[in-house]
């Protein structure tokens, strides 16, 4: 029922109470006309025809009292005729009539003026009525509420708070209008208070379906989402077809992380009113939630249709379009949102990232330093902000801005996963310092999820064959590829059972590869924490293997939930712990986490002979060619690393190499200095080591296959070392030196020449780094031998044995699995280091 229609239905009550049945009755009619199903006037109406048989079955046929004279009949009698039009749905004549009443300066004419005005939209004209009606009776809780409800539609929030507390003041047994006064708090950023409010109106009237939806409504808002389905569960019951509990249930479902409950509650608030742009927007945001994009433009962009200039639809196309890759499409919906809201954070949030992943860093920051500057308390955009600073090398300010983030939201997970992310790379922390970082994650976010551990009834049978369930978002193309295909593909299926939990954004063709190399393929989007734990335990999963860490999209918060038995972190797709003391084993090699590092990892290592892992070159990358610094006369280094990796110690050292080389130059390509002012900043970095700009060649090219054909040899980056495209560059011929830092991410370059038989190449500090660079360059007859001979040696080398290594890791897994089989009657847990 329309807020409009309310104050009617209370006018109605008054009369009800006042006993003036017959004006009671007409007003209840007038509702009905305008919604023959509303259960609240059908029950008042019920009572009334009660009241009305009690009282002829007990009056008497004497004389009425003196105060029936003939002026109060014919008010009576006026405003009988009034609301008689009302019932008949008769709203223009309803209006000529109270306009006549109120050139009488009739208090209900004014009252009743005020209403139909407000119906009608018309809120400034309905408030000189309604102040006319207060004046001559300031008493009337009626009116006061009709005010209340008149000024918050007007935006005047603290009058409309003030009148529902005179109502109140006058009558506090009106449920209704605490349930208004609750709902005009929430508009004021008050909901702690709102929901005491409303809590009043329920403990008035516990079957009043509106205060219990807006019940439910409130506790969402606080954070008690099931709560808050308990609330609109109980408004459902008492009144099944109140679309708006349907609709408020599904985005609390949708706040629980339950995205196909929620779809299932917006389909029957839709069903029941199916041109309604909000709940069309609810749906498509929920379709997108589940990954069904396709499905979620459609609905956006039928909400256009019915309201064109809907911003928050525009902006959810936007997230649609760039989900299915149509970048150019989704920056025009984050324009269009701009266009009609200036201030819009969240269009400059969303904006900021896509240009982000375009390469457009400069104007991503400035988007997000726009969205900051309308609200420096928003979460979203410092954590998107040092996303972007991160990616630029700034780590400091990253790290800030992540901190802020998690500050300003506790709750932010990705961002306390991306501040980790970050200090991996950051050239002045120790390992200690970086680890006690890991491990405070897991005592703010991991120890709570315990109470959700429960023991395994997996059957412990050493050798039988065993459920394997690898989690990750990036079952797409993406760099892991070069391991994950080939480790799905020659798994012994005999042996294992292959399960893929796919936190997927957007599938592609390599989505479809993956699909069909294992046996059982379950999307993740939609589920929280708890119910893919849930899914996993049904699953009868043994061992549970994470590939993301702390990388975007990750899963950590289900392993947290410790839904299987052996759980492992695999090194290929995070080079280095969790954090998670529920998770058991750090799978690597000796070479990335030697011996004396277990202090630095929260899981157990269990170390592999180097290499820990199998590469599969990408197609199309070509032959090798001869050795460009014969032609040109002069060495080249190159690097294809992102900004991320490139800090004040690799600047300096790869300084002092160019220094050493005379007329050498460098190459550094990746999509970070797809930006020409990023490659410029960075240029000029150089230049304070005294690098001349003519000696760098900084840009992006995609594939990078001839941009190795133009180096001689490759630079790796410390303390964080690269990795898919130091495998890379051996293949295309180019030799690379590494620095063996910190473990286990700064002994990535290690552990890959130590699987070709080239630890000659692996510097233990920075003076060593810079010597065995210069002396590869003074030899050209040398390096052009490595060149013609490194494709071999590679193909040669373990690294390219897919069958061996995938057994070795197999074997790793059947050890895993008869040590938990071996700790039967043991209590069960994660192992402590």
């Amino acid at each position: 029922m329309s807020e409009d229609r309310q104050s009617l239905l209370q006018t109605a009550a008054a009369h009800h109470r006042a006993g003036r049945l017959d004006v009671a009755e007409a007003v209840y009619h007038a509702l009905l006309a305008l919604d023959p199903d509303a259960p609240e006037v059908l029950a008042a109406l019920a009572r009334l025809r009660e009241e009305r048989d009690t009282g002829a079955r007990r009056s008497s046929p004497g004389r009425r009292g003196a105060a029936d004279d003939g002026g109060r009949a014919s008010v009576a009698t006026d405003h009988a005729r009034l609301v008689e039009t009302l019932g008949a749905g008769r709203l223009e004549e309803a209006e000529q009539h109270a306009r006549r009443l109120s050139a009488q300066d009739d208090a209900f004419g004014w009252k009743v003026l005020g209403t139909l005005l407000a119906q009608r939209g018309e809120m400034r004209e309905a408030m000189v009525a309604l102040e006319r009606a207060m004046r001559l009776g300031p008493d009337d809780p009626e009116l006061r509420n009709s005010l209340g409800h008149v000024c918050r539609r007007l935006g005047r929030l603290e009058e409309a708070a003030a009148h529902y507390r005179r109502a109140l003041a006058l009558d506090p047994a009106r449920a209704e209008i605490w349930n208004n006064l609750a709902m005009t708090l929430r508009d004021q950023a008050a909901p702690a208070a709102a929901l005491e409010c409303c809590q009043r109106a329920l403990a008035l009237a516990p079957d009043y379906v509106r205060a219990q939806d807006n019940l439910g409504l409130l506790l969402r808002e606080l954070g008690r989402p099931e709560a808050a389905l308990r609330a609109h569960a109980r408004a459902l019951e008492l009144q099944p077809e109140f679309v708006e509990a349907w609709s408020n249930q599904g985005l609390a479902y949708q706040a629980l992380g339950r995205a196909g409950a929620a779809l299932a509650s917006h389909r029957e608030a839709l069903r029941r009113r199916p041109d309604d742009a909000d709940l069309l927007l609810n749906l498509g945001v929920t379709l997108a939630d589940l990954s069904r994009y396709r499905e979620a433009l459609s609905c956006f962009d039928r909400v256009l249709e019915l309201v064109p200039e809907m911003a928050e639809a525009h902006g959810n196309r936007g997230l649609a379009l760039q989900a299915l890759g149509l970048s150019g499409a989704a920056e025009c919906s984050y324009r269009r949102v701009l266009a009609l809201d200036p201030r819009s954070i969240e269009a400059f949030n969303n904006l900021g990232i896509l240009l982000h992943e375009l390469g457009r860093s400069e104007e991503a920051l400035r988007c997000l330093e726009q969205a900051l500057s309308i609200d420096g308390e928003n979460a979203n955009a410092h954590n998107n902000r040092a996303n972007v600073l991160k990616d630029l090398g700034r780590l400091e300010e990253a790290i800030t801005g992540f901190e802020r983030a998690c500050a300003l939201e506790p709750g932010q997970i990705q961002a306390e996963s991306n501040r980790l992310f970050t200090i991996n790379y950051h050239p002045d922390w120790s390992a200690e310092e970086v680890y006690a970082a890991y491990r405070d994650y897991d005592r703010r976010h991991g120890e709570a999820a315990r109470a959700h551990w429960r023991a395994h009834t997996n059957t412990r049978d050493a050798e039988r064959r065993l459920r394997l369930g690898y989690v990750s978002p990036d079952f797409r193309s993406h760099a892991i590829r070069y391991m994950l295909e080939p480790l799905l593909e020659h798994h012994d299926r005999t042996r294992f059972e292959l399960h893929a939990y796919a936190e997927l954004t957007r599938e592609d063709a390599q989505t479809a590869r993956y699909r069909s190399l294992v046996d059982h393929w379950v999307p993740t989007r939609g589920l929280n924490d708890g119910e893919l734990a849930a899914r996993i335990r049904a699953d009868g999963i043994d061992i549970l293997v994470d590939l993301a860490g702390h990388t975007a999209g990750n899963r950590l918060g289900v392993f947290a939930y410790k839904p299987a038995p052996v759980s492992v972190s695999a090194w290929v797709g995070y080079g280095y712990t969790t954090g998670l003391s529920a998770i058991d084993y750090f799978l690597a090699d000796e070479v990335l986490v030697p011996e004396g590092s277990e202090g630095l990892f929260s899981e157990r290592p269990w170390r592999l002979a180097a290499p820990g892992g199998v590469y599969r070159p990408s197609a199309g990358m070509g032959a090798v060619n001869v050795l460009p610094a014969l032609e040109r006369g002069a060495v080249t280094f190159g690097t294809l690393t992102r900004g991320v990796r490139i800090n004040h110690r690799v600047v300096r050292v790869w300084s002092e190499i160019l220094d050493r080389v005379p007329g050498s130059r460098l190459v550094i390509d990746s999509r970070t200095y797809a930006d020409a002012s990023v490659a410029e900043r960075l240029a000029a970095r150089f230049a304070a080591h005294g690098i001349a700009r003519e000696r760098l060649e900084i840009g992006y090219h995609s594939p990078p296959w001839d941009v190795l054909r133009g180096m001689d040899i490759g630079l790796d980056c410390f303390p964080h070392n690269s990795g898919t495209t130091l495998m890379e560059s051996l293949y295309m011929g180019v030799p690379f030196v590494t620095l063996a830092d910190r473990p286990s991410v700064g002994r990535i370059g290690a552990t890959i020449l130590a699987g070709i038989g080239r630890d000659a190449w692996i510097a233990p500090d920075e003076a060593g780094y810079v010597e065995r660079a210069v002396a590869l360059a003074a030899d050209l007859a040398g390096l052009a031998a490595i060149r013609a001979g490194l494709r071999g040696e590679m193909e040669a080398s373990a690294w390219r044995d897919e069958p061996g290594g995938i057994a070795r890791i197999e074997a790793a897994y059947r050890a895993m699995w008869r040590r938990w089989c071996s700790l039967e009657g043991a209590e069960e847990g994660g192992e402590e280091n």
